[in-house]
């Protein structure tokens, strides 16, 4: 039987998943409670941390409670048990469950929060809605005697460098003549002295994480066979992620907005507020923008984008009228739903996610998704014909 990972063990993978550096600087991501030392064997996911959540995880007996929404999201200065969030904090770390927050940094990941609301539209060909602005990245170009450049490499690859998407000790090498004098108090690899010398040498590039630039550099000057290295650091320019907040994909044929509306509320879990739509009902859509959780401000990426309508929640009176008098009664339209109900699809992916990437490092859990409704509006009356229309 595979042994248990720890809390500490778990944020790992976690924090690998959905980097929290990807989160809005606003946002409150990560271990909220708990010991990282303690074992996980049963992990409750769910949207929201709310009491009935809490006590959810306790019956189960989970170790650990991962949640999108974060229990501590604007200061607080107690956790009063008297107080609801101070209830949920003393009701956790008294059955030893921990809690752990994955926010926007979920929202923006690939796949992430609005992948899987695409997914159970029926959506493909996803690219994001609003792309994230790619990671600061530097190249590495170093001079080196020819035998010496797979050790080098070697050494800068476990320093974080020359990685490009799912691949690994990427470079790039030619060949060419270095020349140098060594000069008096030099200690030359190669050479002597005063003397003029000319080595086969290699051209090797990689990129790195900027980030890494410190690391990367000190495994350089640690590797490299010469005293004094020749190298250049050049810094590359940014582009697009190919992650970022909402996505925008195509039906497998289109369908009037009426038809889509009703695949939306198939395809999601049933809330008290139901689902909204706004436009011709007849009108045919067929590129689709979606963002989980709370999209208005969105709506102007939706237009630029081509798409024929917009999927989110928490649509505000005043932006959802002036983009829908911006669009001059054309796409995109409008399909409001309920906030809960637009991320929930996310939980049984992340599940998953989770899983495997435990499994890899030889650990194993059980993962359970919440079934229970946390969305706070709980009955629905439909309106009767008035005397506005």
């Amino acid at each position: 039987m595979s042994p248990a990972p720890t809390v500490a063990d778990v944020v790992a993978v976690l924090e690998r998943l959905y980097p929290p550096r990807w989160a809005a600087d606003w946002d409150r991501v990560g271990l909220v409670c708990g010991d990282p030392r303690a074992p996980v064997e049963r992990i409750l996911l769910a949207v929201d941390p709310t009491a009935d959540v809490a006590a959810e995880a306790v019956a189960a007996g989970a170790d650990l409670l991962l949640v999108h929404h974060p229990l501590l999201l604007r200061g607080v200065h107690s956790v009063a048990a008297d107080t609801p969030k101070g209830r949920v904090v003393h009701d956790l770390v008294r059955a030893g469950c921990a809690l752990y927050a994955a926010h926007t940094n979920a929202d923006s990941a690939r796949p992430g929060v609005s992948d899987a609301l695409a997914r159970v539209l029926g959506l493909t060909d996803l690219v994001p809605l609003s792309a994230a602005p790619s990671e600061p990245t530097d190249k590495l170009v170093v001079f080196l005697p020819r035998e010496g450049a797979g050790a080098l490499l070697d050494a800068l690859a476990a320093a974080g460098a020359g990685g490009v998407g799912q691949y690994e000790r990427v470079a790039w090498t030619t060949s060419g003549t270095g020349t140098f004098v060594p000069g008096p108090g030099a200690d030359p690899a190669v050479g002597e002295v005063g003397r003029r010398e000319q080595v086969a040498e290699e051209r090797l590039e990689v990129v790195l994480p900027r980030a890494r630039r410190e690391a990367v550099l000190a495994a350089l000057r640690a590797a490299h066979p010469f005293e004094e290295p020749a190298f250049d650091v050049l810094e590359l320019a940014p582009w697009s992620a190919p992650r970022g907040l909402g996505r925008v994909g195509v039906l497998e044929r289109p369908v009037s907005l009426r038809a889509f509306a009703q695949v939306v509320a198939d395809a999601l879990p049933a809330t008290a507020g139901g689902v909204r739509a706004s436009g011709d009902p007849d009108a045919l859509v067929e590129r689709v923008a979606v963002c989980g959780g709370a999209g208005d401000g969105l709506l102007g990426a939706a237009r630029a984008s081509g798409a024929d309508v917009l999927v989110t929640a928490d649509l505000r009176h005043h932006p959802a009228s002036e983009a829908r008098e911006a669009a001059g009664g054309g796409p995109p339209y409008l399909v409001d739903v309920a906030h809960w109900a637009s991320e929930w699809p996310w939980l049984n992916g992340a599940a998953e996610r989770l899983s495997a990437a435990l499994a890899e490092r030889g650990a194993s859990v059980t993962t359970t998704v919440s079934q229970r409704r946390t969305d706070p509006w709980t009955f629905h009356v439909a309106s009767t014909e008035g005397p506005v229309r």
